[in-house]
C-alpha cells in the first residue's frame, strides 16, 4: 500500500509517498481502509524536527491522527466493530491501568500518547478506539473532528462556560481557534476572536464570533478587549505572551485553559494578579473518547459543520503541509485517498 511518509525532518520537502507493507490486525486491533485523514500542527512540528518524540532513527515515519474510513478486517477478540463499518478513530493511546485511566478522565493517563499512521491507504488501530460514523456524516467532515474540535470541546468544558458568558479566543483563525468559536456559538457563549488577518476575521465572524480584533500585539489587544468587556474565560492555544494577556483581561474568578505553545513554550505572568483575582490557569490536552462521540452526534444532528479549508489527495501530502506552514488556511486541511 501507499503511505505519505516523513523521510527527512526538514519540513514539507521531507515527505515522500512510498510503498509499505499492508498491515494485518493483531488481537484487539482492526485494519481500516482510510478514506480521509486531516493534518495538524502536531504533525508539522514533527516534520520540522521540533518534536522530541521523533528522531532521524525513526524514519521513515507515517503520521496522521485523524483517521476516518471503513473497517477492512478485525483481529482476535474484537467486538463492537465489524468489517464494512464506517468509523472515525479516537487517537488517544492510554495504558488502561494507571490511576488516571481507572478514575478518569482518560486523557490524564500517566502514559498518554497519540496514534500516528493515518496518512496511508490502510491503518492498523486499536479496535476499541473506533467510533461508528452515521451515514449522514461524510469522511472529510469527520476527519476534522478528532484533534482540533476534540481539543476545543474539552477546553470549553474545563473553562466551565455557560450561555451568555464572554470568552476570549486569541488566535481565533487557527484550527483550535475556529473550532472554539463554532462550539462556543452552539453553547450560546459570546466570543472575542483575534487574528493577524482581517479577511480571516470576517470568515470567523460568519462562523459565529461576536467580536473580532485585528492585531497581534498584546498591549493593543489588552485595550481592545477592555473596550468590549471583561471575559469570563479564555481559551489559549498559543501560549507565550498570550498567557499573561489572558490573565490580565479576565474577570475576577476567571478561567483560562491552555493547550498549546505556538507563540512560545514559556510565559511570564503576574503572580499577585493571579491569586488576588482568584483566577485559574488550567492545562488541557486533547479530550476523551466520549467527547468525540458527542462531536459526531453534533455533526449528525446538523448542529455543527466543521470548517474545512481544502482537501489534498495522498500524492499531494507535501503540498498540504506546505500550505499549513505558510499559514494560508482557515479551517482544517484534509488528506484523502486518491
Amino acid at each position: 500500500m501507499r503511505a505519505a511518509a516523513f523521510t527527512d525532518l526538514i519540513g514539507p520537502d521531507g515527505i515522500e509517498v512510498i510503498d509499505v507493507d499492508s498491515p494485518d490486525p493483531g488481537p484487539g486491533e482492526a485494519v481500516v481502509d482510510v478514506e480521509a485523514c486531516s493534518i495538524n500542527h502536531h504533525d508539522l512540528w514533527i516534520l520540522n524536527g521540533a518534536s522530541a518524540m521523533i528522531d532521524p532513527s525513526d524514519l521513515p515515519f507515517v503520521t496522521g491522527l485523524d483517521v476516518v474510513g471503513v473497517v477492512d478486517a478485525v483481529g482476535e477478540g474484537v467486538t463492537g466493530v465489524d468489517p464494512g463499518d464506517r468509523v472515525v478513530l479516537c487517537p488517544n493511546e492510554t495504558c488502561g491501568t494507571c490511576r488516571f485511566c481507572r478514575e478518569g478522565p482518560e486523557n490524564l493517563c500517566a502514559n498518554y500518547s497519540l496514534y500516528h499512521g493515518g496518512l496511508a491507504e490502510q491503518a492498523r488501530v486499536a479496535a476499541d478506539r473506533l467510533i461508528p460514523l452515521p451515514d449522514g456524516v461524510d469522511a472529510t467532515t469527520a476527519a476534522a473532528l478528532p484533534t482540533a474540535y476534540l481539543t476545543a470541546y474539552h477546553m470549553l468544558r474545563r473553562a466551565e462556560v455557560e450561555p451568555g458568558d464572554l470568552l476570549f479566543v486569541p488566535g481565533a483563525t487557527g484550527g483550535v481557534g475556529v473550532a472554539t468559536i463554532q462550539l462556543a456559538d452552539i453553547r450560546g457563549v459570546r466570543t472575542i476572536g483575534t487574528s493577524s488577518s482581517s479577511s480571516k476575521l470576517d470568515a470567523v465572524a460568519d462562523l459565529g464570533a461576536d467580536h473580532t480584533i485585528h492585531g497581534t500585539d498584546p498591549d493593543d489587544l489588552r485595550d481592545a478587549v477592555a473596550d468590549i468587556g471583561t471575559p469570563d474565560a479564555v481559551v489559549n492555544h498559543l501560549g507565550g505572551v498570550y498567557t499573561g494577556l489572558g490573565l490580565d483581561v479576565m474577570r475576577r474568578g476567571g478561567r483560562m485553559v491552555v493547550c498549546g505553545r505556538t507563540a512560545g513554550p514559556t510565559s511570564e505572568i503576574d503572580i499577585a494578579g493571579l491569586f488576588r483575582g482568584h483566577k485559574r490557569v488550567i492545562g488541557s490536552t486533547m479530550g476523551t473518547q466520549a467527547d468525540l462521540e458527542r462531536l459526531v452526534d453534533l455533526v449528525a444532528a446538523g448542529d455543527l459543520d466543521p470548517r474545512i479549508d481544502r482537501t489534498f489527495p495522498l500524492s499531494e501530502t507535501a503540498a498540504a503541509f506546505g500550505t499549513m506552514q505558510e499559514r494560508e488556511t482557515l479551517g482544517k486541511l484534509v488528506v484523502t485517498m486518491d
